[in-house]
């Protein structure tokens, strides 16, 4: 059985910059710019600090910049310990085609060997790009089956991608390429078992790692067995759909383009739902005490993945439809970091309304979609179905994912930062733009 390794070192190894529609690389700097938000935001989270003064006591060649602290440290180190601050919100980018969290494996990984190799910025960018492309197609490869059979595909196709970004960082031939892949098939792993807890971002940090890990291995010489991506997709219950439905369009269509941004500060699988409320709030402005019954359907995969009914922790209402929809009525702003907590899900306010809250699942709803159906006392109902799939202009994406990162940075600092990534492409190296990075703290 043949598996998309060849054509995607190929591609990875060989796409040059101007090669590239430049809505694919705009979608890649909105990303960027989502990612270092999201990281420098989560910078002093728990897991954060945990995974901080972890690599920070092993210490080690000063190679690459660490989120959320002055001292340089080791490439792999650096990337694991960006892969898991950068998740440490759980408010990155999600690309449905694979159910992951492409950046948060992606830009760690990309930015530790580029930053250690002394790459340009456009060298950066392009093996991001890749990168990038080749997870969201390897998840695609790896199906629902292997999400649903309890496998964190971020941390899986991730550490794939990531691998593909170093790869072509560290200069490596298309067979040592092929030796690191076969090293991250060992390397990859990461289980949904750990949502709502800090082995989560962990799952993120270490697909970056494994990346890193893998080519510099290659690089001196390690070596694999290359056809281990067909036993990794064997034994982790991958659907492997046909090569050329996985493959299609590669290099001429990006399906990186699909991402999503989030704009709410939890579970991707509830921002369908979240977006519908968010409408028929600002269309109706319902009085929350005279709901009768709160209705969301949603496709039944994510009952198993976001729908803990009676959250205690605010890390579990970041995966809880119940609970983030009786924030949302409440007033309270699900875009807003501070908005999960321990205390929240204790509020009076908060649990009457969630007890008016059912969740179903409805198989006729697409993965993306979500539908809202508000019952009043003395009124007629109101209902809201929204499909994130639907298109978002361009336009429209980019002045979310600013006002997002003017949030959480600061608007100077956010202006300032996006200045450097819509720069990066004729940048020497990445030294300014991590220097930027470096100055803000949200």
């Amino acid at each position: 059985m043949k598996t998309p390794l060849p054509e995607l070192i190929d591609f990875s190894l060989n796409t040059a910059l101007p090669d590239v529609p430049q809505s694919a690389l705009h979608i890649l700097r909105l990303s960027l710019l989502d990612w270092f938000a999201v990281a420098i935001a989560g910078a002093q989270e728990p897991a954060s600090r945990i995974i901080r003064q972890m690599v920070t006591q092993e210490a080690g060649a000063p190679q690459a910049t660490v989120v959320g602290q002055t001292t340089r440290l080791p490439a792999r180190a650096t990337a694991l310990a960006n892969g898991t601050t950068a998740h440490a919100l759980d408010y990155d980018d999600t690309h449905f085609l694979h159910i992951g969290h492409p950046s948060v494996t992606i830009f760690p990984a990309a930015l530790a060997m580029a930053e250690q190799q002394g790459a340009t910025g456009a060298e950066f960018l392009v093996a991001a790009l890749t990168g990038y492309e080749s997870s969201c197609r390897i998840g695609h490869w790896f199906g629902r089956s292997h999400y649903e059979a309890g496998f964190h595909m971020t941390a899986t196709a991730g550490t794939f991608g990531a691998t593909l970004a170093a790869s072509r960082l560290s200069g490596l031939t298309a067979h040592e390429t092929g030796q690191a892949m076969g090293l991250a098939a060992t390397r990859a792993c990461g289980l949904k078992a750990q949502f709502g807890t800090m082995g989560k971002p962990f799952n993120a940090g270490m697909a970056a790692a494994n990346g890193v890990e893998s080519a510099q291995l290659a690089a001196l010489g390690f070596t694999s067995n290359p056809d281990a991506l067909l036993s990794f997709a064997q034994s982790h219950a991958a659907e492997m759909p046909p090569l050329e439905t996985v493959l299609k369009g590669l290099g001429t269509h990006f399906v990186l383009e699909q991402v999503h941004h989030k704009y709410h500060a939890c579970c991707h699988g509830l921002h369908a739902m979240l977006e519908a409320l968010t409408l028929l709030i600002e269309a109706h402005n319902p009085d929350p005490n005279l709901l009768k019954t709160i209705d969301i359907q949603t496709n039944p995969r994510w009952l198993k993945v976001c729908n803990k009914p009676d959250p205690k922790t605010g890390l579990e209402a970041k995966f809880s439809y119940r609970q983030t929809a009786a924030m949302a009525l409440s007033g309270i702003d699900t875009g807003a970091l501070g908005s999960f907590t321990d205390h929240l899900c204790k509020s009076a306010e908060i649990t009457a309304l969630r007890d008016k809250t059912t969740v179903t699942g409805n198989a006729e709803l697409s993965d993306t979609a979500a539908r809202v159906t508000l019952v009043f006392h003395n009124s007629p109902p109101l209902e809201m179905q929204l499909d994130l799939a639907t298109p978002q202009p361009v336009k429209q994406r980019e002045m979310r994912v600013l006002a997002k990162a003017e949030t959480l940075l600061g608007q100077d600092q956010a202006q300032e930062i996006w200045q450097e990534i819509t720069a990066l492409a004729q940048a020497k190296d990445l030294t300014k733009l991590l220097q930027t990075a470096a100055k803000i703290r949200a």
